[in-house]
This record gives structure tokens, C-alpha cells and sequence, in this order.
């Protein structure tokens, strides 16, 4: 059962994790059973040389993606926190939107498993897949 749709998500990212709700940097594309769709829309500042999406960029993108899609399940629960991330970097992306396809693989009530391929928005092969795990506050999985 999802609890957070995505104006939901957008209204407590704008409240809660204003640094990144108001650089423009992500669209919340979707919210679902257990899973989540956030897009990078691509500037200048996330290149690195070369003229391609920086890994830094791309990190936070599965970072907050997954997250997102943790919190869409829960609901509202900022301190619902990563514990670990793995990103395995596949290809240049250039200097494209990326979309991040998240899924979560196991919620419990103190841990949930993610995972997240990031491609280009218009499509092609992944560049880079991520695995993450975050720490649910007590409480806040009934």
C-alpha cells in the first residue's frame, strides 16, 4: 500500500529536505508499491570533466530515489536514514537527464533494502545500478 503519492513526496521534500527540493535538480516522477521513479534534470553543476554526469550526481540520485521510495511505503519519516549504499558505475551517461528506477526489495520494520538502475531519460542502457539500506526509526512500520 503505498501512503505517499508523489504531491505528497514533493510537499515533504519541500518542507522537510529543502536543499533539494528547491534546486530543480529532481522530479518526483512516480510513486508505487514499493517502488519510486525520480529524474535528474541535468545542469551544468553535475558534469564533471569529460562533459558527463558526475558520479557524485548520480549517487544522490540513487540515494534520494530509493529513499523516496522507502518513504512513499511508511510515509513521512525523516529520520528514516541510509545506512549503506553500493553504486556500481556501468557507462558514461554524456550530459542527459538520467531517470532512477527504484525498487524496494524487503521492508521491515527497522531496515528496508533497495535497489536502483539509473538510465537516460529517453531511454538506452543502464550506467549505473545501485543497492542501498536504510534504518527506519522504532515505530514507524505498523
Amino acid at each position: 500500500m503505498v501512503k505517499m503519492n508523489v504531491a505528497e513526496v514533493e510537499a515533504f521534500l519541500a518542507r522537510e529536505f529543502p536543499q533539494v527540493a528547491m534546486t530543480g535538480d529532481f522530479t518526483v516522477l512516480e510513486t508505487g508499491p514499493m517502488s519510486a521513479k525520480l529524474r535528474l534534470n541535468c545542469g551544468e553543476h553535475h558534469l564533471r570533466p569529460g562533459a558527463t554526469v558526475s558520479g557524485p550526481t548520480m549517487f544522490a540520485l540513487a540515494d534520494i530515489g530509493i529513499w523516496l521510495a522507502v518513504l512513499a511505503q511508511i510515509g513521512p519519516v525523516g529520520m528514516a536514514v541510509t545506512t549503506n549504499l553500493n553504486i556500481n558505475f556501468l557507462r558514461l551517461p554524456g550530459s542527459v537527464d538520467l531517470v532512477a528506477d527504484c525498487k524496494i526489495l524487503k521492508l521491515g520494520r527497522r531496515l528496508a533494502i533497495g535497489e536502483c538502475g539509473i538510465a537516460p531519460a529517453d531511454g538506452g542502457e543502464l550506467v549505473a545500478h545501485a543497492t542501498a539500506t536504510y534504518s527506519i526509526p522504532p515505530g514507524a512500520v505498523k
